[in-house]
């Protein structure tokens, strides 16, 4: 599956699979968005990401991630100015950890979400940029996260390597990103990826 052919079910529902455990080993590319797309952590120059504070610390804390959930590695993964792709690897023994998980700053409600699971690791993320930033701001309770997040399971070799190159050129692609909201048309977007991934098969 293309990234580009996930983000079309973006804006009308959750892509979660039923009766998956998302706890399970393997490769996950996850999205996670700001609310209402804003641009909150920097700009794209000249086909570079220029990140503001607000996009250093989302940068830190996701470097954090493997330090936090011991049974979590990083793969690759971009900032772009309204959302975070990333590759995360959950793996089936402690690689690293310096901490146990989570640490205080990464405590945060799950609703019933899996211990050492992806929607763990996830709200733990995005708490812990919220908690870093907002304390940055002075704007204490002020969340601005998209409240669901995207993933899809990475099946095999071909569609790892893919999606590596669909993150790696987010920022010199940004006008075709299916999440830049102004854009070309979301119609010539998919085409364009469509073109662009399916050039390495």
């Amino acid at each position: 599956m293309s990234p580009y052919k996930q983000n079309e079910n973006r804006h009308r529902r959750s892509v979660r699979l039923k009766e998956y455990d998302y706890a399970r080993t393997g490769a996950y590319f996850v999205t996670i968005c700001t609310r209402d797309k804003q641009p909150l952590f920097g700009e794209i120059i000249d086909g570079e990401m220029h990140m503001n504070n607000t996009g250093e610390i989302v940068r830190k804390c996701w470097l954090e991630i493997p330090g936090h959930f011991q049974n979590v590695t990083l793969d690759q993964f971009v900032i772009m100015p309204n959302h975070v792709h990333g590759i995360v690897v959950i793996t089936d023994n402690p690689v690293g950890a310096k901490h146990a998980s989570p640490l205080r700053l990464y405590k945060t409600k799950t609703h019933g979400t899996k211990p050492r699971s992806l929607g763990a690791m996830v709200a733990s993320f995005k708490s812990a940029v919220t908690q870093q930033n907002n304390l940055l701001l002075r704007t204490p309770g002020n969340s601005f996260w998209q409240r669901n997040y995207y993933e899809h399971v990475v099946r095999n070799e071909s569609e790892l390597n893919k999606i590596r190159r669909y993150i790696i050129n987010n920022p010199p692609k940004w006008e075709y990103d299916l999440e830049n909201r102004i854009g070309l048309p979301i119609d010539e977007k998919r085409k364009f990826w469509d073109r662009f991934l399916n050039e390495i098969e």
